[in-house]
């Protein structure tokens, strides 16, 4: 019974710890190269949709004037 209970906690920490990760890596933007060529596999338009996103962030809007810094 306590095996159990041991497998169970360590398994929900596990799961806890990659959900945690997964979090981590969305938000700073680093697993494309490596999640790519496995999202391209499942989603042929991924990579249309990508191109796209990294259009988008790199647009920056002209200064108005009278603002010292104005990117979005």
């Amino acid at each position: 019974m306590t095996g159990l209970l041991i497998f169970a906690v360590v398994f929900a920490a596990l799961l806890f710890a990659f959900a945690r990760f997964g979090g981590w890596v969305r938000r700073k933007g680093i697993g494309g190269g490596i999640m790519g060529p496995i999202d391209e596999a499942y989603r042929p338009s991924a990579d249309r949709l990508r191109r796209e996103t990294v259009i988008h962030e790199q647009r920056v809007l002209p200064p108005r004037p009278g603002d010292e810094t104005s990117t979005v």
